[in-house]
């Protein structure tokens, strides 16, 4: 089946809280992509992003793998050949694209030469093409202190630069030029809310050539393929460590929060820690509100709250997953139980 005939995979890719799940929810809810399947990385031992994806009714598997540059290459093909067995069975929708969205802190070249060497998934499935999405308030930052996030940009064959209604039109204009120049060959996409994403330019058309990439990128590619297989770690690899400075972690709560006292909470935290929280996403028990709310920071900015029709399960339990550089979890649970305690003294266990 190798060729045109097998079933076309897709990576959406971008650094963490540049916008690739919100990016999902728009494509995904249009008809012409309603036959297609995700696959969804989450760095961490605990993920929320699939409780968001969950929302539009297509068939999404979460890889509790840990770190992406670490260890996905066994998982992610044991994956995508578990997801074809089950369409062949009949046990899941039949699909006919893959969708692969890549945690924030992936190196994407692993994946890409296991969809093109890996010989049981290249026999089904082929690359279709790469979309890399790049934060305008924040993207400049991790081009320059993330060498993850450069290799995001260069191997994509579609680059959207989002949240450009919270940047300054210059700041905008300068990361576009910084973009043209390390990938000139991928058409470039600004994007808000207001503006519409042809889901069919983005998802459904070319095949990825990575003849057509440039010298550095066929370099890492070629490098990647001549590995003997995934890279190794001893049993004690740290699934929520990405490196000596990056970490993940999840604060739980199980009484309903004072929205108020939580709000004022996490907008001082990223005032004072900003530069260093990654990212953090919550699926929070509000009081006096039966839908769950999602809230979304990176760095200094964070987005609008947003409820949820209805709680993806029967926890309901608050989550609050960190990614942080250089901050300590227990000094954040520390603050959070003490800003709960003022606004509920009777509910500030926070684990």
């Amino acid at each position: 089946m190798e060729g045109s005939a097998a079933t076309p995979v897709n990576i959406v890719t971008g650094f963490l809280g540049s916008g690739k799940t919100s990016l999902l929810q728009r494509l995904l809810a249009s008809p012409r992509l309603a036959d297609s399947a995700v696959l969804v990385n989450e760095f961490g031992a605990v993920g929320l992003d699939h409780h968001l994806l969950r929302r539009i009714d297509g068939d999404v598997v979460l890889l509790q793998s840990g770190c992406l540059c670490c260890t996905i290459r066994g998982d992610l093909g044991a994956a995508i050949r578990d997801l074809h067995s089950r369409r062949e069975r009949g046990e899941v929708p039949y699909f006919r694209r893959l969708v692969i969205e890549t945690t924030g802190l992936a190196d994407p070249v692993p994946i890409l030469a296991t969809i093109m060497a890996e010989p049981v998934v290249r026999h089904h499935f082929r690359l279709g093409n790469v979309v890399t999405t790049v934060d305008a308030v924040n993207g400049a930052g991790h081009l320059e202190r993330q060498p993850e996030s450069v290799k995001q940009a260069a191997v994509a064959d579609r680059l959207l630069i989002t949240k450009t209604d919270l940047a300054p039109a210059a700041a905008v204009a300068a990361l576009r030029r910084r973009l043209e120049r390390l990938n000139p060959a991928a058409p470039l996409i600004e994007s808000d809310p207001a503006r519409r994403v042809d889901p069919e330019f983005l998802l459904a058309t070319d095949l990825f050539d990575a003849a057509g990439k440039s010298a550095e990128v066929r370099q890492w590619l070629a490098a990647e393929l001549r590995r003997p297989g995934a890279p190794s770690h001893d049993g004690h690899h740290d699934v929520d460590r990405h490196d000596a400075r990056i970490r993940a972690f999840c604060l739980r709560h199980e009484q309903p929060l004072d929205w108020t006292a939580f709000g004022i909470w996490l907008s001082m935290l990223l005032n004072r820690h900003g530069e260093n929280v990654l990212r953090v996403k919550g699926l929070l028990n509000v009081r006096d509100s039966e839908r769950p709310l999602v809230v979304h920071g990176v760095q200094h900015l964070v987005h609008p709250p947003i409820h949820l029709d209805r709680w993806p399960d029967a926890d309901r339990t608050s989550r609050l997953v960190f990614i942080v550089r250089d901050l300590d979890r227990a000094r954040l649970q520390r603050s959070l139980a003490a800003f709960n305690r003022i606004a509920n003294p009777a509910a500030a266990i926070v684990r």
